[in-house]
């Protein structure tokens, strides 16, 4: 089943069907404005944050075929009253002769023709700008001349989002809409009480509007029996000019466009924004009104993206892997970067999660190649939310940028931190290092979180002291094994076991960030700081191999007996993919436990649809262990196909050269590979989903909660430059592919320091890995490092594999 496919040249996914199995969305803006478009025109709109200042109501739990957010009403005049619907399908439902929603860069564009009418409706924020622009054209093909109305409508929420769900008295209270004229069009205002004059929402077009609803009791009618579906007041000749002085706002205009004739267009531009009050509004409402300034304000954007993704574009055998690594996959990186896990179809922006500590180090990861000083400063924030003993707060909210301890404060007999948060800091700073050079970064003050009675931070300290922090918080606070403990989690958030339980996966993440450390000292020169991170990392490896091997893989956990967890000696839970990954990911596993580890994987894990998180499956509540039993076997983190951690599966078949398996794990939770069984899949082709249900689950293959996925960053960087192994490093470019070993090979242009590199790997010997020749600019070079060129120049380099 297919509903809709893939247009490369234009850089768009291409939606044809309406009904798809859940809403499929795509984002518009910046946290700064903007928010999320379904694929049928409802919009979650917020400025800055969304849970202190949203802007539409969009309840994602509402089935799909009901209003939510944003819509457009036509009405056709006809002898006997008006053919009423909307050309974005929901929420009248009328059948169509064409539905397209274009899912492109930064908007949404929705083609729909149906009752004599061809609408095209372009969706977007401009850049830089905090307004939402609706591009509406509205064209009459069917041979006869039509009157035709256009009703585009809004409905507000409440700027606190959790209080408009919890708060059903004091809320509409304080609702307030009211219309203004603007020579012979309107500007809606709408805001809570509190708020007029200091932050008040707008929404206006450019054509002239005969009257207008605030009140969504009048736009409905009969009280409010009247429904999306048919508003009553669509009946009407006019819209009853309501303002609302209490209770639910919307923002509804009527635009008589006239009689259209056989072929004419109609441009209807409709703008939703905020801002102090109307006169600071209006310099900016007048100048989208121009379709000029629209027109204008598309092309920026889509140049924007244009440079944006030229500076790493791949050709290899495998189409749906360029079609995601050249358009889609680095949007989604952007995209998830921007909003962490904060606000998506499944992320409902409601509460104290934020912008996650850990989720946010790992996905700057994937966009240091295309946005590195964006990087730097998003990472610079990262720091500060470090405390002074060397751990991390959980998260934080990024408007009032006060920190939270995340759900480890639910469990008051759990310790309330989690042991990797500060860790993936020291991957975050020496990855933006190895991308740009600047190792002045370290350098630099940043203060941690703690703060006096007044808001002052009582330290502060360069980066390079915060990441000696992160390590020595590790070093000390570990468990009778001599392991890193557990805290409130580690990375999985799920396994809550008691106080005094100890981490693999921390002791493993710590290694990997002491290998960065010592990496980074040896490049500098401190031989003596090298020589204390490789002396801690000796220390934590030969504690990991003296307990953790269980015969076959790698144990996941001790409990505070010091019980394993994810051993052939548990009922469930025996075997956990991270415990085998991270071991190879560390360098703490020997060649060989690697790569029985590994196996390991492929044969007790590894299903069609990517790899399990862990097997079997908890079946039963069991409050020892945590959030993971209150999933059915099969679902997330019970055994679930969670699908952050199948790339560091793909990167450690990687370092043991197995190139094959590595391709496989990649390929089988592609996206886009999924487009021809979407009835299966049921999420959006074109960005990674966070999980799929597995072979423990009657719906196996079903996936879930799309967008906001640390699988976004970790795929990216295990495609680009692990398989097709381009990867920085601080003294230039290593090319160290692991491809399958029936590809002749493959290309990639990447922009790396001011430099381009053209680069085209050979594969005669239809070998995995090893590199047997390197040619730079038609030179001869030894190993696989093409050295730092910052000349602002294009190279050519190529590359044998033998």
């Amino acid at each position: 089943m297919q509903v809709g496919h893939f247009d490369d040249e234009k850089r768009e996914y291409v939606i044809t069907d309406p009904q798809t199995p859940v809403k499929w969305i795509n984002y518009i803006g910046t946290l700064a404005f903007g928010g999320f478009v379904d694929h049928t025109g409802g919009a979650l709109i917020c400025r800055d944050d969304p849970t202190f200042n949203r802007i539409t109501k969009y309840i994602q739990q509402m089935p799909s075929s009901e209003f939510k957010g944003e819509t457009l009403y036509l009405r056709i005049r006809k002898a006997d009253g008006w053919q009423v619907f909307s050309p974005f399908y929901v929420p009248t439902l009328d059948p169509y002769q064409r539905y397209e929603c274009h899912v492109g860069l930064g908007y949404t564009r929705i083609i729909s023709e149906l009752y004599g009418l061809r609408t095209e409706a372009t969706i977007f924020v401009p850049l830089g700008e905090k307004r939402e622009v609706r591009d509406i054209r509205i064209t009459n093909i069917s041979g006869k001349p039509l009157e035709v109305d256009a009703i585009p409508v809004v409905e507000y929420t409440h700027p606190n989002a959790l209080l408009q769900f919890t708060n059903a008295d004091w809320v509409p209270q304080t609702m307030q809409g009211k219309a203004v004229r603007d020579g012979n069009r309107l500007v809606l205002l709408q805001y809570p009480f509190m708020n007029r004059d200091v932050r008040e929402n707008y929404f206006t077009s450019n054509l002239p509007a005969s009257s207008f609803d605030c009140d969504r009791s009048c736009f409905l009618g009969n009280h409010e029996y009247g429904t999306w579906a048919h508003p009553l007041s669509l009946e009407q000749t006019e819209l009853s000019n309501s303002e609302a002085m209490r209770g639910d706002t919307l923002a509804a205009l009527m635009h008589h466009l006239g009689a259209l004739a056989p072929g004419e267009t109609c441009q209807l531009i409709c703008q939703l924004g905020q801002e102090a009050n109307l006169e600071a509004a209006r310099p900016g409402i007048e100048k989208y009104r121009d379709p000029k300034f629209v027109a204008e304000a598309f092309e920026a954007m889509a140049s924007y993206w244009s440079v944006y993704l030229a500076k790493l574009q791949v050709h290899t055998p495998d189409a749906a892997m360029d079609s995601m690594l050249n358009v889609h996959h680095p949007h989604q990186c952007f995209i998830t970067k921007t909003w962490s896990r904060y606000l998506s179809y499944y992320q409902l922006g409601l509460g104290s999660r934020g912008i996650g500590v850990r989720d946010s180090s790992q996905d700057v990861l994937a966009v240091l190649p295309f946005i590195p000083q964006e990087g730097k400063e998003f990472i610079r924030l990262l720091l500060s939310f470090q405390k002074r003993d060397g751990s991390a707060m959980h998260a934080f909210n990024p408007l009032t940028l006060e920190g939270s301890i995340g759900d480890s404060v639910e469990m008051e007999d759990r310790p309330h931190y989690y042991s990797d948060d500060h860790l993936w800091l020291v991957l975050a700073v020496t990855a933006y290092l190895k991308e740009t050079g600047d190792l002045g970064f370290l350098d630099e003050v940043v203060s941690f979180y703690e703060k006096d009675k007044q808001g002052k931070s009582i330290e502060s300290g360069t980066v390079r002291t915060h990441l000696e922090r992160c390590i020595d918080f590790t070093r000390h606070d570990v468990g009778k094994h001599g392991l890193p403990l557990l805290g409130y989690a580690d990375w999985n958030d799920t396994v809550n076991l008691p106080k005094g339980a100890e981490s693999l996966f921390t002791a493993n993440l710590y290694g990997r960030a002491l290998l960065e450390l010592v990496g980074l000292m040896e490049y500098l020169g401190d031989t003596q700081a090298a020589k204390t991170f490789r002396a801690a990392y000796a220390e934590m490896k030969s504690r990991v191999e003296a307990v953790a091997w269980d015969g076959e893989w790698y144990i996941r956990y001790f409990n505070v007996e010091g019980e394993p967890l994810g051993s052939h000696v548990n009922q469930a839970g025996q075997i956990y993919l991270n415990g085998q990954s991270w071991a190879v990911l560390s360098g703490f596993a020997s060649p060989e436990r690697a790569n029985k580890a590994m196996e390991s994987v492929h044969e007790c894990l590894n299903t069609p649809y990517g790899i399990r998180l862990s097997a079997p499956g908890f079946n039963g509540y069991d409050p020892k262990i945590g959030g993971i039993t209150t999933y059915p076997p099969g679902t997330k983190e019970n055994g679930g196909i969670f699908l952050h951690p199948n790339p560091w599966a793909m990167i450690a078949e990687t370092l043991l050269g197995h190139g094959d398996r590595a391709y496989q794990y990649y390929a089988q939770i592609n996206p886009a590979a999924k487009n021809d069984t979407i009835e299966v899949y049921e999420c959006e082709p074109y960005v990674y989903a966070q999980n799929i249900l597995s072979s423990e689950h009657p719906q196996c293959g079903l996936g879930r909660n799309s967008w906001l996925s640390g699988t976004a960053s970790w795929c990216y960087q295990a495609a680009t430059q692990w398989i097709l192994g381009a990867r920085p490093e601080y003294d230039g470019l290593r090319v160290d592919p692991c491809i399958p070993m029936a590809w002749e090979g493959f290309s990639m242009y990447r922009q790396f320091r001011g430099a381009s590199f053209d680069i085209t790997v050979h594969n005669p010997r239809h070998v995995c890995k090893g590199v047997t020749r390197l040619v730079v600019d038609g030179k001869e070079m030894s190993g696989n490092l093409v050295p730092m060129i910052g000349d602002r120049h294009q190279h050519l380099v190529e590359v044998w594999l033998g």
